[in-house]
């Protein structure tokens, strides 16, 4: 699997990502810069990493959803390519129309630094199979901006389409009004393209890799990913 993680002024987990995708392929993704208007030949994974792209002004992602990098993003996800887009990535495939909906202000109005417990709500994608549907992990979020928004017939085709990918809930699997943080709609945590190669998530699964320092409860995600590539070669 060929990786590559765009930086943006202001991105600031794209080390932590590189050390995640590096564990399960063996090599180190490709850097990106923002300003580039193409990416690597035969790029498989494009990921749009946490941080605080252009200091979040306007809106978190506005402006980076318009850097020059992003119509070869859209490209490479329309021809088939994959993209995975974490808290501040998130935010820039909303904004950019990517993934439907928008990341608004957290219901508390305050930033949250925390762990949080994800659902797995569907298990045969390539960000999620080697979970098992129903499984709950445990992640990081680090944000100000992760409530996600979108009108009610959004959000009823998300649900009906099996676009939903992971669901804030209690450590037993549980989808309460207090486990869900930031107040997202529905208590959604990640959400899918229609092609299923496009993630959005708000919680940093990069964050457990690895069983020294925090345990490896993210680490199926970026399993899932190579297992993918892997079995596509």
């Amino acid at each position: 699997m060929k990786a590559g993680i765009v930086v943006f002024p202001g991105t600031n987990r794209e080390r932590d990502m590189a050390l995640a995708l590096a564990r399960v392929t063996g090599r180190r993704p490709d850097m990106l810069w923002h300003r580039d208007a193409d990416l690597p030949p035969g790029l498989d994974l494009v990921v749009l990493a946490g941080g605080f792209s252009y200091g979040d002004y306007l809106r978190c992602g506005a402006m980076a959803a318009r850097s020059p990098i992003m119509r070869a993003v859209r490209t490479h996800a329309a021809r088939g390519g994959h993209v995975l887009g974490v808290c501040n990535g998130f935010q820039i495939l909303c904004e950019a129309g990517m993934l439907p909906g928008a990341l608004l202000r957290n219901a508390s109005l305050r930033f949250l630094s925390m762990d949080c417990h994800m659902r797995v709500e569907r298990a045969d994608t390539p960000f999620t199979h080697r979970f098992q549907r129903g499984a709950v992990f445990r992640a990081t979020m680090a944000h100000g901006d992760g409530n996600y928004f979108a009108d009610a017939a959004t959000l009823d085709r998300l649900e009906g389409e099996g676009l939903v990918a992971l669901r804030y809930t209690t450590p037993d699997g549980q989808a309460t009004e207090a486990a869900n943080r930031n107040g997202a709609a529905r208590g959604i945590a990640g959400i899918l393209s229609p092609s299923l190669r496009v993630l959005g998530l708000m919680p940093h699964p990069e964050n457990q890799v690895d069983p020294e320092i925090d345990g490896t409860d993210g680490l199926p995600l970026f399993e899932s990913l190579a297992g993918s590539f892997a079995a596509a070669a």
